[in-house]
């Protein structure tokens, strides 16, 4: 039986919950995947989010709860650190740590294409870019 997010909340406190790609179903689950495969162990967004208080600011050492898109815990990931870049300073090992593309220059028209659909896209827009493990995957 899987857990419910009361019973992995209670195992870990004071985690935030969020969906990967929040607002796409199809892209969502496929980034579960691509975090369940080993592919990705990065993600990132636009600093401008975090400073209109739309989403809590990422920290190192904090575990978060991913949801699948019924809002059923689906991992537990733990930031294992942080950095800000300009969109186009966004060094090719981390756009490749995000698993999504095979290179850079695919990592940033998939990625000019998500900023321009959800919060605004310039390319010296500053980026908060985390770096993850997974802690626990329910599965």
């Amino acid at each position: 039986m899987a857990a419910s997010l009361e019973e992995v909340r209670a195992r870990y406190p004071g985690t935030e919950t969020f969906r990967f790609a929040d607002g796409d179903r199809d892209l969502g689950e496929r980034l579960l995947q691509l975090v369940r495969s080993g592919a990705k162990r990065a993600t990132c967004q636009a600093k401008s989010v975090y400073d209109a208080g739309e989403e809590p600011w990422p920290k190192v050492g904090r575990r978060d709860i991913a949801l699948n898109w019924d809002g059923t815990p689906a991992l537990v990931i733990e930031t294992t650190s942080l950095e800000e870049w300009s969109f186009m300073d966004v060094p090719e090992d981390f756009a490749l740590a995000e698993g999504e593309d095979e290179t850079l220059e695919g990592w940033r028209a998939g990625h000019k294409w998500w900023f321009e659909k959800t919060c605004g896209f310039s390319p010296d827009m500053i980026l908060v870019c985390e770096r993850f493990r997974v802690v626990e995957d329910f599965a």
